[in-house]
């Protein structure tokens, strides 16, 4: 099924930020939020950054004027009628999700496609209250959406083969790169940048570092762009809060760290000093526990058949620009390695070692 008019419901930073993006890719758009000032604000960001992009020479000022044209705001949710695919983004809360997708069972056209841009839910429980669970899935984008190059295409148990190639030639047609992956709380990517970003809140609660120390030995020790509380300042603690509590059905391992909770839900963001000088010893252990913390949940979404690994190390290079993604590095360091560094964290959460430790060495073979 060819899609050209796409409706995004919640004009939000992930909402306006598809928007932005899908327009600039020649599809017509329609944002729709509930609160319709906040539809017509997204516009105007959208023609700000399509005015930036012309600036830094990103874009010709033609294709630029005709990325705003194809942009328009609705006035509710029955002007997304006439839509073949609608993508849900309003805010990660199930019951919310739950009443936009029954609302939505009457009002598309039983051909039109429907995703939700949930970043932990799984797609299946939410498939369940829109009325054609066959024509939905997930299309989970990355912020900033109108750049960030991944999207996460997750098959619902219940989605039709044609759904999902419908959607993975519309995320190719509007430039990103698509991760197919099977449902499960997370997906892919969250899977394990959720627990890191927790369990480096873990190790400030601990006393084992600071937040500024944390961040320097993750750059190094991951070689990622920016550290977790750098990285959750951007996201925002609340934001990062909620999807970590979604991983909450996967055990004690995903329970959000006090800090996490503290900061999350008093609405603030984490305060980084100046890191201290480099302590060997102590980096050494915030190493460890930062790696195992990646690890642990890669190899149990392997065990579940979540994504194949070149795909999760794919979307940690794009999405969260990893210099050494996990299944790389578990490779590089060896199963004796990678063991030593779980054996703590398994034996502390009382889980089992996973299945696919047997294949580190040659996962990426």
């Amino acid at each position: 099924m060819a899609l050209s008019r796409i409706g995004i419901l919640g004009a939000g930073t992930m909402g306006g930020g598809i928007a932005t993006a899908t327009a600039a890719a020649g599809f017509e758009v329609i944002l729709v939020d509930a609160r319709p000032e906040a539809a017509l604000a997204a516009l105007e960001q959208a023609r700000q950054f399509y005015a930036r992009s012309v600036e830094k020479g990103r874009l010709d000022s033609d294709t630029a004027e005709a990325a705003s044209e194809r942009l328009t705001a609705g006035e509710g949710p029955a002007d997304l009628a006439g839509c073949d695919l609608v993508i849900e983004a309003v805010f990660e809360d199930f019951d919310l999700k739950a009443r936009v997708f029954a609302d939505l069972s009457g009002l598309l056209d039983p051909a039109a496609i429907v995703a939700t841009n949930t970043s932990c839910l799984r797609v299946g429980d939410l498939a369940a209250h829109y009325a054609r669970p066959e024509r939905f899935l997930g299309l989970h984008y990355f912020s900033p959406a109108q750049v960030n190059p991944l999207v996460e295409v997750v098959r619902g148990a219940a989605t039709a083969a044609d759904t999902v190639e419908s959607a993975l030639d519309f995320v190719r047609a509007t430039g990103k790169q698509p991760l197919l992956c099977r449902d499960s709380y997370g997906f892919a990517v969250n899977r394990f940048f959720c627990p890191f970003t927790n369990e480096a809140a873990r190790l400030v609660d601990e006393g084992l570092g600071t937040t500024a120390q944390v961040d320097r030995v993750a750059q190094e020790s991951l070689e990622v762009a920016a550290g977790p509380f750098f990285v959750q300042n951007i996201v925002k603690p609340r934001i990062n809060l909620h999807a970590v509590r979604n991983l909450a059905p996967l055990g004690s391992f995903y329970a959000p760290a006090e800090l996490l909770v503290r900061v999350g839900e008093a609405g603030e963001s984490f305060e980084i000093d100046d890191a201290p000088p480099p302590d060997p010893a102590a980096d050494a252990i915030l190493a460890d526990r930062l790696r195992a913390a990646v690890f642990l949940p890669v190899l149990e979404s392997l065990d579940e058949a979540v994504a194949a690994p070149a795909d999760i190390d794919r979307g940690a290079r794009l999405a969260l620009r990893f210099g050494r993604p996990p299944c790389a590095l578990m490779d590089t360091l060896g199963r004796a390695e990678v063991e030593r560094l779980l054996a703590p964290l398994c034996a502390r959460h009382g889980v089992a070692l996973p299945r696919s430790l047997e294949r580190v060495g040659a996962l990426l073979a």
